[in-house]
C-alpha cells in the first residue's frame, strides 16, 4: 500500500496512506437501463505539444477528447457537450466549440446509443454596453443554425450578452419566446447560477432567485411543447425543487448542483431530477454504477455509492466555483484518460497544490481511482513539479 507526502492547508506535509479501494463496476452487458436521463458534461483534453501561446490560443486533442466521450457513453451517459466543462468562455471560444460539436455529432452517429446535446450560445457576441437585445437574438440564432444544420439537440445556454443588454425581465421573455418558437426541435434551458460564472448575476432579470425563477418558468410553461427540460445550476436543493414542482407536465427538470446531487436525482414522493452534471464527468463510473442501482429499486445502494463522492464533488466545486475544470481535468490525468495534466488557457494552474491534493485524498476515499497506484505516481510527478519530493 502507497504512501504519498502530500500538503495541508497549514504548509505542512504529512504522510497520506492510500485506501487502495477502487469501486467495481458492472460491465457493459450486466447494466441496467437508467431511469433517469443523465448528461455528462464533458471536458475537452488540451493538445499539450501545440507550440502556441496556451493563454491565446486553443489547440485541441480531437483523438482522447472524442474517446472520453466515448467512454462516457459506454457507461451508459449521455454527453452534454460544449457546456461551461469544456472550458466554454474560459478558454474555449464560439469556433472552437463549433468544431467540438462537429467532431462529437459525427462520433455520436457511429453508435446508436450515443446521447449527446450541444451547447449553443452567444460568446462570440461580446458583452458591450453597446449590445442590444436584438444582437443577443441574432447571436443564438447564428449558433442555432450551426446545431440543427449539424443535426442536434440543442442546449441553450445563459447568455452574459444577453445580461448586458436586458433592462428587464420582459427582454428575456422576448428572446426566450422567440428562440423557443423558431428551434426545430425541444431544447434544454440552462441557469447557469452567478457562482458559476460571476457575469450571469442578475440572470433572468433580477438577482432574487425566486423572482428569476418566477420568470424563467414563465418562459418555460408557456412554451412547454418545445422545452425539452431545464437544468439549474445554483447549488440549492430547496429551490430546485421548488422550481421542478412547478415545471408543466412533460418538461424535465435536470440538476446541474453538484452539491447535492444524490437526493435531487433519488427524488421524492412529488418527483426528481434528471441529471446534467459536470461532477459526472469526473466521477462517470460511479455515476453510471449508481444509476443502474436506482433503476434496479435498489435506493440504499444509490446512496451508498454516491455518498462518498459528495465530499470530493464539493471541494472540486468549491468557492471560486468557475475553476471546478481544473479539479475535473486532474480526475481525468490521474485516471490515465489523458497523458498530461495540461489546459485550454493555462488553467490548470488555477488550483492551488494544497487544493489537488485534497482533491487526491478525497478521490481515493470515494473509490473512484480506477488504479490507485497509478494514480499515485501521477500525483508524485504533480508534486515534485511543486516543490514536493
Amino acid at each position: 500500500m502507497s504512501t504519498l507526502r502530500l500538503p495541508r492547508a497549514d504548509g505542512d506535509l504529512e504522510a497520506y496512506a492510500l485506501i487502495n479501494a477502487p469501486l467495481r463496476l458492472q460491465g457493459t452487458a450486466d447494466r441496467r437501463p437508467f431511469n433517469r436521463v443523465a448528461y455528462s458534461a464533458a471536458h475537452v483534453v488540451a493538445n499539450s505539444l501545440a507550440d502556441n501561446d496556451p493563454h491565446l490560443d486553443q489547440s485541441i486533442d480531437w483523438d482522447r477528447t472524442i474517446a472520453f466521450r466515448n467512454y462516457l457513453w459506454d457507461l451508459g451517459l449521455g454527453v452534454a457537450e460544449a457546456m461551461d466543462t469544456a472550458q466554454r468562455g474560459m478558454g474555449l471560444s464560439w469556433s472552437g466549440a463549433r468544431e467540438l460539436i462537429r467532431h462529437s455529432l459525427q462520433a455520436a452517429r457511429t453508435r446508436p446509443d450515443a446521447l449527446i446535446a450541444c451547447g449553443v450560445g452567444t460568446d462570440h457576441l461580446p458583452p458591450r454596453d453597446d449590445v442590444t437585445v436584438d444582437d443577443v437574438l441574432r447571436a443564438y440564432e447564428e449558433q442555432i443554425e450551426v446545431v440543427e444544420t449539424l443535426g442536434g439537440q440543442i442546449i441553450l445556454m445563459a447568455s452574459r450578452a444577453l445580461v448586458t443588454a436586458a433592462r428587464s425581465p420582459e427582454d428575456y421573455r422576448r428572446v426566450y419566446s422567440r428562440i423557443l418558437r423558431q428551434v426545430k426541435q425541444p431544447v434544454i434551458l440552462h441557469w447557469l447560477g452567478e457562482m458559476f460564472d460571476p457575469a450571469l448575476t442578475g440572470y433572468w432579470g433580477s438577482k432574487d432567485h425566486m423572482a428569476a425563477m418566477d420568470t424563467c418558468l414563465d418562459i418555460i410553461n408557456s412554451h412547454a411543447g418545445k422545452v425539452d427540460g431545464v437544468k439549474i445550476s445554483i447549488l440549492s436543493a430547496e429551490k430546485e425543487i421548488a422550481m421542478r414542482r412547478q415545471l408543466a407536465a412533460g418538461v424535465r427538470m435536470y440538476t446541474g448542483d453538484d452539491f447535492n446531487y444524490p437526493e435531487l436525482i433519488a427524488g421524492d414522493d412529488q418527483g426528481y431530477s434528471h441529471a446534467l452534471l459536470g461532477i459526472f464527468d469526473a466521477i462517470a463510473p460511479a455515476a453510471s454504477a449508481a444509476l443502474a442501482e436506482l433503476s434496479a429499486g435498489n435506493l440504499a445502494s444509490f446512496h451508498s455509492i454516491l455518498a462518498p463522492t459528495v465530499p470530493l464533488s464539493r471541494h472540486i466545486f468549491k468557492d471560486p466555483t468557475r475553476f471546478y475544470k481544473t479539479g475535473v481535468v486532474f480526475l481525468a490525468y490521474l485516471n490515465g484518460l489523458q497523458d498530461h495534466f495540461v489546459m485550454l488557457g493555462g488553467q490548470q494552474s488555477a488550483r492551488s497544490l494544497v487544493h489537488l491534493a485534497e482533491l487526491f485524498r478525497l478521490a481515493d476515499q470515494a473509490g473512484v481511482l480506477r488504479d490507485p497506484e497509478f494514480a499515485a505516481e501521477r500525483m508524485r510527478r504533480v508534486l515534485a513539479v511543486g516543490g514536493v519530493v
